[in-house]
Parts: structure tokens; sequence; C-alpha cells
């Protein structure tokens, strides 16, 4: 664990994401809460959350464009910068009475624009921080950062929501960005050795091509991201959209705090497994271990009670990131760096396409036929989208360095 931290740049990328994340920990809750005070739907809800979605999947292929085209760190430090202005809005207009839908939503479509050009600028920088041989440590160490700083955002901001309002709890969530950038101006990266193909005077399409042809001849990343374009529209349409409405309605708003808290826990136990254990199929396992992530479903489903949530939650959690170590370690060390922001760009995108859909869909089939109904649908989609990638021969062939 002291090798990565020995790198100053991977110190300033961990401190600068470890901050982030407590403040995004934060605003899906108070996003959450503020819709629902204003309007009490969950169709309103899921239209709001589903806006930032799209954007960040129609800005997605670009950002990764963008990002290994320029100076990643540069980069980061504009988003973040960027991100505490819409979340600084947004904060300004719940605390003030003057929020509305279509302006939450507006703001929502900037924020998730904005996300588009961080994430696979974060994603990539990775290998610019640390030796090739300290991969998975490093993103095990930086998974860490990001589930404490989690629970710490979840846990705060969940008391904070619950005593003040919504609001000042995307208040946090500004400050924590405006932090993030302050962080990120630190990092001092070395040249890249092999400098990014856009950089030649290559049109934007033409890196998109490229970064397509480095994604799509690799069996094993584009069943994984199939897998996920289903297991995430139903995993986050229940958790996201359908969480805080189960919660109104049964054990509160500061358990629900305390539900989202768990599953970060579960989060952090898996990344302190992960820098212990280190099976030569990692991907395989990981990706077969997400049947867990139907569990916070069905729980919020069948028995939605703070004891059986946080269980659910937690090895939900857990799940979820042996499978995101596993990930991140075979991408960055299979794809080439110059083409690495927009491989991950490719896998985001497939990733999230779904992920509109699911929020806007249940909202509306919860009001028609009841929450439990869509939650254990939901749940089912996630096993078999996961049995069906674990089938495949080629994850199973990925074996970790």
């Amino acid at each position: 664990m002291t090798g990565p931290l020995s790198s100053a740049p991977f110190r300033w990328l961990l401190a600068a994401r470890t901050t982030a994340i407590v403040g995004n920990a934060v605003a899906p809750i108070a996003l959450a809460f503020a819709v629902l005070d204003l309007t009490g739907s969950a169709a309103d809800l899921g239209l709001v959350v589903a806006a930032r979605s799209v954007a960040n999947v129609a800005m997605l292929l670009f950002g990764g464009v963008i990002a290994d085209r320029l100076p990643r760190g540069a980069v980061l430090v504009g988003s973040s910068l960027a991100a505490a202005a819409t979340q600084g809005t947004i904060a300004a207009l719940v605390l003030t009475g003057t929020a509305g839908v279509p302006v939450l939503v507006a703001l929502s479509i900037a924020n998730g624009a904005v996300a588009a050009v961080s994430l696979p600028a974060a994603a990539a920088l990775v290998p610019d921080t640390v030796p090739a041989a300290l991969l998975r440590p490093a993103n095990a160490l930086l998974r860490l950062g990001l589930n404490a700083g989690g629970i710490v955002g979840a846990s705060v901001g969940a008391v904070v929501i619950a005593a003040t309002g919504p609001g000042w709890g995307l208040v946090i969530d500004a400050c924590a960005f405006a932090v993030a950038a302050v962080l990120f101006s630190r990092l001092r990266l070395p040249a890249p050795a092999d400098a990014a193909p856009g950089g030649d005077g290559a049109s934007v399409w033409g890196d998109l091509r490229e970064g397509w042809r480095e994604f799509a001849s690799r069996r094993w990343v584009w069943i994984v991201v199939l897998q996920f374009t289903v297991l995430n529209a139903a995993f986050v349409g229940a958790t996201t959209v359908l969480g805080p409405v189960v919660a109104d309605e049964t054990f509160g708003r500061g358990g629900w705090g305390i539900v989202v808290a768990a599953q970060t826990a579960g989060l952090a136990l898996g990344a302190v497994i992960a820098l212990r254990w280190r099976p030569r199929r990692a991907l395989g396992i990981g990706v077969a271990a997400m049947a867990s992530a139907a569990l916070p479903a069905a729980a919020l489903g069948l028995a939605p009670t703070l004891p059986v949530l946080i269980v659910a939650f937690a090895l939900g959690g857990l799940a979820i990131e042996l499978f995101a170590i596993a990930w991140d370690q075979s991408l960055q060390a299979h794809i080439p760096r110059a083409a690495l922001s927009r491989v991950y760009s490719y896998d985001m995108v497939g990733s999230f396409v779904a992920v509109p859909v699911g929020e806007v869909v249940v909202g509306p089939l919860a009001e028609a036929g009841g929450a439990t109904p869509v939650l254990l649908g939901c749940a089912a989609i996630i096993v078999v989208a996961t049995v069906a990638a674990s089938c495949s021969r080629s994850i199973w062939r990925i074996r970790a360095p």
C-alpha cells in the first residue's frame, strides 16, 4: 500500500477524487428529496435524474476524445469548477424556494455533460501516476478513498438533509467540487510516452473510430459492457428512484442515508479484500459476483427494513467493488495508454446508455402496479444479465498480471 503513495501525483489524485466523492455521495440523496419535497412524484424524480444520465451518455464519447487530446489534469480542474457551479446553482434555487422541475432538469443536463468530460479523464489518469506494477494497489487505494469519502458524505449528508433540508446537502456537494479543483491543480505529470493520436491533428471522428477499433476488437470488453447496459438500468432504477420512495413510506429519510452508507461500507470492504486476494481470473470472478447486486432491489421489494437493507446493500457493494477493481486493472493493463480514455468512454456509454430508461420507466410502473413487482423484476434482470455474461469464455481467459 505504500508503493503508490510514494508517488506525489498519485497522492494528489487520491486526495482530489476522495474530496469530490464526499460531495457526490450527498448529491443524489439531496436531489431526490428536493424533488420529492417539490412535487411528491416518483415520475418527476425519475425525469430529473434521467436528464443528467442522458446528457452524460450523449457527451461521453467526446469527453473521451478531450481527455486523450488535452492534459488530463487540466481537464479535471476545469470540469470540477464547472460541477461546483452547476451544483451551487441548484443549491441556491432549492434554498430560496425558487426551484422547479424544468430548471432542475436543465441544470442536471449541464451537470451530466460536465461529468462526461471528467469521468474518462479520471479513470485513464491512474497509469500516468504510478508504474504498471502498482496498478492494482493504486486502483484499490483509490477505491478505498472513494468509498471512505462516500461513507462520510452519505452519513453526514443524511444528517444535514434530515436536520436542515436538501438545499444544504447540495451546498456541501458544490464546495467539495471546488476543493477538488484546487487539489487537481497540484498534479504534476510527466509527458506520456505514447502521445494520443488526436495530438497530430487527426479529426475528432478519426479519434472516435480509432477508439472504437480498440474497444470492439476485444470480445471480453464489449460482453462485459453489454452486461452492464442491462444491469445498470435495473439497479439504478430500483435504488436511485424507488429506493427513496420506499424509504419515505417506511423507515424514513435518515434511514435511507444509513442504507446508502452501508453499500459504501461494502465497497470499502471489497477494496480491502482486493488488496490481499489477487486471483489470476479476477475479472471472471468479479463479473460473476455481480449477481449479488440483485440483493438490494429484492430487499427493497420484499423486506424494506433497516437491518435487512443494510446487509443487502453491503453485500451488493462488496460485489460491485471486486468487479470494479478487476475491470479497471484489466483495461489499464490491456488497452494502449493513448486510447485509454476513449475506450473508457465507450465502456461508460454502453454501461450508462440504458440507465435513463430504467430511471424514467420504474416510477410510472411503480405508480401503476406497485413498487414491489417492479423491484423484484429489476432483481431478476440483474441475475439474468450476469449469468449470460459469466458464460463467455473470453472473460475467464483474461488473467491478472
